[in-house]
């Protein structure tokens, strides 16, 4: 298999073979154009695909996975929406079936890392689990039944959930989710509130464990944040796990350590989800592109 995680900034890609061993995995920088990078993605794949099985003649795909993020309409093969890549429901999928020859597992970035998680990584465990990955900005999937729960792409938007009134969010709206409590929203507030560029939400975390006021507001207010939200996941959807990944779950039991306690305290008759770290780390959405092209192959 043929299997693609295409990013705002970089892609990765790989050659799987019967073994489900990854060939030749690469990060190759996501082709830039004016407004809808379509045309050029497209181009890129092509020409990755075609370096890979120089490099390994041996293996002859059967079918390829390709993952990318924004609102993603897997069942028909759109790119609804990607501010980042430019793109309002593009046929993704049948453009790089026709440019690789291949039939093509379409699915988003995220949802693609959760199913890995399910399959090979920290939610194998559970049917009913929500996957969330706090890096830059806040992504999340849910499995109801081992199933992605998808609603044509409009499921799993965690980081865009309302918390609060404000801040303004990226997006648009206010008091998002990821505009308090990612990785990215930490580390801006802190430079906001002090004048001084962290390196990082860890860096933050450290001087809140140091002792330093302002930190340790940011950092409390982003732990009330996301135990709101996960609050919430667990009174509407009641999943038996929460999976962490992304930067900000290196933070460790500054983290899930504080989640576990506050959810606790937050909640009364509710089934407590297992607080869990990602296991697949940044690898876990090229891996459930290879997943979903095996389904296919």
């Amino acid at each position: 298999m043929l299997a693609f995680d295409v990013g705002g900034t970089d892609i990765k890609s790989a050659l799987f073979d019967a073994e489900g061993t990854a060939l030749g995995l690469r990060r190759t920088p996501t082709p830039v154009a004016d407004g809808d990078r379509t045309e050029v993605l497209i181009e890129r794949l092509g020409a990755l695909a075609a370096e890979l099985q120089a490099d390994h003649p041996g293996v002859v795909p059967q079918a390829v996975g390709l993952v990318v993020p924004g609102i993603v309409d897997a069942d028909a093969g759109l790119g609804v929406f990607a501010s980042n890549l430019g793109w309002h429901d593009s046929p993704l999928r049948d453009l790089a079936s026709a440019k690789l020859g291949l039939p093509v597992a379409f699915d988003h970035d995220v949802r693609a890392a959760s199913w890995a998680e399910h399959r090979l990584g920290g939610a194998r465990a559970y049917s009913n689990s929500v996957v969330l990955v706090i890096g830059t900005g806040i992504a999340g999937a849910l499995l109801v039944g081992g199933e992605p729960y998808t609603a044509g792409g409009y499921a799993g938007e965690i980081g865009h959930s309302p918390i609060a009134d404000g801040p303004v969010c990226a997006c648009g709206a206010r008091g998002c989710l990821e505009a308090v409590a990612s990785a990215g929203a930490i580390a801006r507030r802190y430079r906001e509130a002090t004048g001084t560029q962290p390196d990082g939400a860890k860096d933050v975390i450290a001087r809140a464990a140091a002792g330093d006021r302002i930190a340790s507001e940011i950092w409390n207010s982003a732990l009330d944040a996301l135990t709101l939200s996960l609050a919430q996941l667990t009174a509407v959807v009641a999943p038996e796990a929460i999976v962490i990944g992304g930067g900000l779950s290196r933070a460790g039991g500054a983290l899930f350590d504080e989640l576990r306690a506050r959810l606790a305290e937050r909640l009364s008759f509710h089934r407590l989800p297992e607080l869990v770290p990602a296991e697949l780390s940044g690898n876990a959405g090229i891996l459930g592109a290879a997943l979903r092209a095996r389904e296919l192959a």
